[in-house]
């Protein structure tokens, strides 16, 4: 029996996953498409001024499942590098490490928020018969960690990255994106940094020695290598879905002359990892209006990545910087070259600070010049003024960055979630097909898992598929 045909709209991870590992087992016959010219989506690099930079703060976590995990190790060999999580995070004025250690909590934590975090634990051993509230990511949150760390910490930083307040976020906000969500799993994390009670994996992430990107590349040649053919600089303008079975691919590519009619790929599959709400505006035939409505409410976070290329070999000994504070703008701030420990360009460093916000707001609109100042403004204002010539602002503006819980959300998102499972061919996953804030090891965990469903005779396996959907469904953030 001959070989499917698959055709992956996108070149993220979970795109370049499934294409290496469908390629690699002679499973499918592969085709990507991608609309931009580069692979990666968000969690590509590129460089800036002989740094290699990300789109925004990435990192390969030790929670990556082993078999992904052996892969990257394969692809990458001595280019992946160990290094320690080195982080600060603003807190009442003071900057406090990241992860925390007990002796900077001891030495540097404010002492109001130590004594209101004490008395929130402490209330936590005496009995309360309270009345039960609507759940949302303000009540889950505060139940597990109390009003102290909430109000202070969380809350803000909750309204800075979705722009919602956090009482109109769902609770699947919470346990989705927070992983310290009690004050037991935040000791149990603390005490982790304590020599001898440190668990393996603890205080360390992996890194690509040219950059997060790296892994996304990898994924690509390794696809090419084992017969996949993947399209750079093509659009898709509609996916026909075929009355006697598979599907119709247009595209437009790059080099098509300007009204040229769209290119036609036949595929027996179609795997999508674009937006779930995209998806549905290319599908042909339309799905319900209900369902075309549906995909209006659903809503994902933009963001503003802001790049300083600075006269100067290094900014600080930190890999990164967050600001939960509601006086800046900013939520973090990165310096690629103390992710991969290179000391080269000797005069140049790069930030790159990121700025969530709406693509209809103010922010979207302003250019690179006043977006520098915004963030330099921002710096200035936390302490850490920047005093070397600012050689140059960059900017790139990412549209789907986050998904965005907001409450009752899911009587948009299941509806079409259910549609698209129900089409015979089609798949749609990873973070944005399956509306998912999750981490990259966790999208190249769902692609290894699309494939694990392709049966010998080349049908997908939609009862298995569901199975590891439940396993998704417990993935958690890590930050």
């Amino acid at each position: 029996m001959s070989k499917p045909h698959i055709v992956i709209l996108g070149a993220g991870p979970a795109g370049l996953g499934a294409a290496s590992k469908l390629s690699r087992t002679s499973a499918a016959q592969v085709t990507v498409l991608e609309q931009q010219f580069t692979v990666g989506g968000n969690a590509g690099s590129f460089e800036l001024e002989g740094v290699h930079v990300d789109y925004g703060s990435h990192r390969l976590h030790p929670a990556c499942d082993a078999e992904v995990f052996q892969d990257i190790q394969a692809f990458l060999g001595a280019d992946l590098l160990e290094r320690p999580r080195h982080g600060r995070i603003r807190l009442h004025s003071r900057w406090i490490h990241f992860p925390l250690k007990p002796i900077d909590l001891a030495l540097r934590l404010p002492p109001r928020f130590a004594t209101g975090v004490l008395a929130d634990g402490l209330s936590k051993l005496v009995p309360k018969n309270s009345i039960p509230l609507e759940e949302t990511f303000a009540s889950v949150m505060e139940k597990g960690l109390g009003r102290t760390i909430c109000q202070d910490f969380y809350f803000p930083y909750a309204k800075k990255l979705w722009g919602l307040e956090p009482s109109e976020l769902s609770p699947t906000q919470a346990r989705r994106r927070v992983s310290n969500s009690s004050l037991m799993k935040m000791v149990r994390k603390v005490l982790s940094a304590v020599p001898g009670l440190k668990p393996k994996g603890s205080g360390i992430f992996y890194y690509p020695k040219r950059g997060f990107g790296q892994i996304c590349e990898a994924y690509y040649h390794s696809a090419l290598e084992h017969g996949a053919q993947v399209h750079l600089g093509a659009r898709v303008t509609a996916v026909q879905q075929q009355p006697e079975g598979g599907y119709i691919i247009e595209h437009q590519s790059a080099s098509s002359p300007s009204g040229a009619a769209p290119l036609e790929l036949k595929a027996d599959q179609v795997w999508s990892t674009i937006p779930i709400t995209a998806l549905a505006q290319l599908m042909r035939p339309k799905p319900p209006a209900e369902l075309v409505e549906a995909a209006r409410q659903i809503d994902y976070r933009s963001m503003i990545l802001v790049y300083l290329v600075l006269a100067q070999s290094q900014f600080s000994q930190y890999d990164a910087h967050y600001f939960p504070e509601l006086g800046t703008s900013i939520t973090r701030l990165s310096e690629p070259k103390n992710y991969s420990n290179r000391q080269n360009p000797e005069d140049t460093t790069v930030l790159c600070a990121e700025l969530p916000c709406a693509p209809d707001s103010a922010e979207w609109s302003l250019d690179d010049e006043q977006l520098g100042q915004v963030v330099l403004q921002d710096l200035e204002q936390a302490g850490i003024p920047v005093r070397a010539p600012v050689r140059r602002v960059f900017v790139r503006r990412l549209r789907f960055a986050y998904p965005v819980y907001r409450k009752g959300y899911e009587a948009y998102f299941n509806p079409l979630d259910e549609w698209a499972e129900g089409l015979q061919g089609l798949l749609s996953f990873g973070r944005q097909g399956l509306f998912a804030h999750d981490n990259t090891h966790h999208a190249l965990y769902m692609a290894y898992s699309a494939v694990k469903c392709l049966d010998a005779d080349g049908g997908f396996n939609k009862q298995r598929w569901q199975e590891y959907r439940k396993i998704f469904e417990t993935h958690v953030v890590e930050d």
